[in-house]
């Protein structure tokens, strides 16, 4: 029989009453047994916050080539005017509206990678999504590509907190049945509910509910996880509630659920809660219309949200161990549609932001006067070489198992 601290050092998920106790169960047994002698470096703090940019984020007006003709001749009314792009260099420059991203490009904390994908691009937002998830564009490999991560991460003493997802469901790169991931819009309205409404834990009705999960042997089958899957529940609420409490930003975050978001991952990082993977999604980048205004308040609302999570961070001495990574699904292709917008495409650019970041643009250019699947920017950089670098160089764990080979990573994080 497994005692409760074998099942806290394999890791339990949280469940409701309906999941499948026992496909949880042996999960979680065969987690344990096969990683009971990996234990992660105590020391490692550091803190990665993934930012998914869901739709298919146009990287040619997010890192502008504005020096391309190619560029130029496909978009006569979509591209960003050579005299508003904010020029890093190498003939490519930022979306005008990423005016706080050009300032951490300044100070040295910004880098691009240009041309991110995989082999076989696949154009269904649902299957390309999968793919980055699973970290696997062949999709062979367990899990999420961060739930394989948050494994190898779970020290001896299981943190409700070491993964947090802001939203209403877990995303599936954090999924996993060995480690669980609280789901949060609010604190405020995160925990044990009576009538629609919080209530503390000596509440009659809750009470009762915690009062039948004590009673259920411990002995019996699956007693273990209902035991340890309802402590998770309560202690990861209560300490939730208590960082809010004390906890008040440094600056003013922009007013948008994206900025909320990010307030809420700095509350549990200045709250020192242990966690290590942090996620949040923007939405709307599936601009097949209109593209130019929509696009633009896409970019100022990541831009400001940013800015506001990166200047909380540094003002409460936490910068440092954190860093910042977008990423999106596919690019656009390069010419415009009849709808003054753009449609899915291959190749792309993704962001890191931090302390830690050596500025630079890594990855390939993509070619565009040498197109692929009718008018697709070919891709240059594996999203695994960005994977590997935030694995092994950041988080401090090897890549190689957890991506199924081995990948070089690439300079943005030494």
């Amino acid at each position: 029989m497994l005692s409760r601290r074998d099942f806290v050092k394999g890791g339990v998920a949280l469940v409701s009453i309906g999941t499948s106790a026992q496909s949880l169960l042996k999960g979680s047994i065969a987690f344990a047994a096969q990683n009971g002698a990996y234990v992660a470096d105590p020391n490692n703090k550091k803190i990665l916050i993934l930012v998914q940019c869901a739709g298919g984020n146009d990287g040619l007006n997010t890192l502008v080539p504005y020096a391309d003709p190619t560029y130029r001749s496909n978009r006569p009314t979509l591209g960003i005017p050579e005299a508003d792009v904010l020029k890093l260099e190498q003939g490519f420059g930022l979306h005008p509206a990423l005016t706080g991203l050009k300032g951490f490009w300044d100070s040295g904390k910004l880098a691009v990678v240009r041309g991110v994908g995989y082999p076989e691009q696949n154009y269904s937002h649902f299957k390309s999504m999968a793919i980055w998830q699973s970290g696997d564009p062949k999709m062979q490999l367990d899990n999420g590509w961060l739930g394989r991560t948050l494994e190898k991460l779970e020290s001896q003493e299981h943190d409700p907190f070491l993964g947090f997802n802001i939203g209403s469901s877990t995303p599936d790169e954090m999924r996993t049945p060995a480690v669980s991931v609280p789901s949060v819009r609010s604190p405020a309205d995160y925990g044990v509910k009576v009538g629609g409404k919080l209530a503390d834990t000596s509440h009659a009705r809750t009470a009762t509910m915690l009062k039948l999960y004590d009673q259920y042997p411990s002995s019996s089958p699956y007693g273990v996880l209902l035991e340890t899957t309802v402590e998770t529940a309560i202690s990861s609420s209560k300490m939730l509630q208590e960082v809010a409490k004390t906890y008040t930003p440094a600056v003013e975050y922009p007013d948008s659920s994206f900025g909320s978001g990010l307030s809420v991952l700095a509350e549990a990082i200045v709250g020192d809660l242990g966690m290590r993977v942090g996620h949040i999604t923007l939405g709307g980048f599936d601009t097949h219309n209109n593209e130019l205004d929509a696009h633009s308040g896409l970019m100022e609302t990541l831009d400001a949200g940013l800015t506001a999570f990166y200047q909380d961070l540094q003002a409460h001495g936490k910068a440092d161990d954190v860093l910042v990574i977008t990423w999106s699904e596919f690019g656009r292709r390069v010419q415009q549609n009849a709808n003054g917008g753009t449609d899915h495409g291959a190749g792309s650019v993704l962001f890191a932001l931090g302390n830690g970041v050596t500025r630079g643009l890594y990855g390939d250019p993509s070619n565009l006067a040498a197109l692929v699947d009718n008018g697709n920017v070919p891709y240059t950089t594996d999203f695994r070489r960005v994977y590997a670098t935030i694995i092994d160089r950041w988080l401090g764990v090897p890549s190689e198992e957890l991506l199924g080979a081995r990948w070089d990573p690439l300079g943005f994080v030494a």
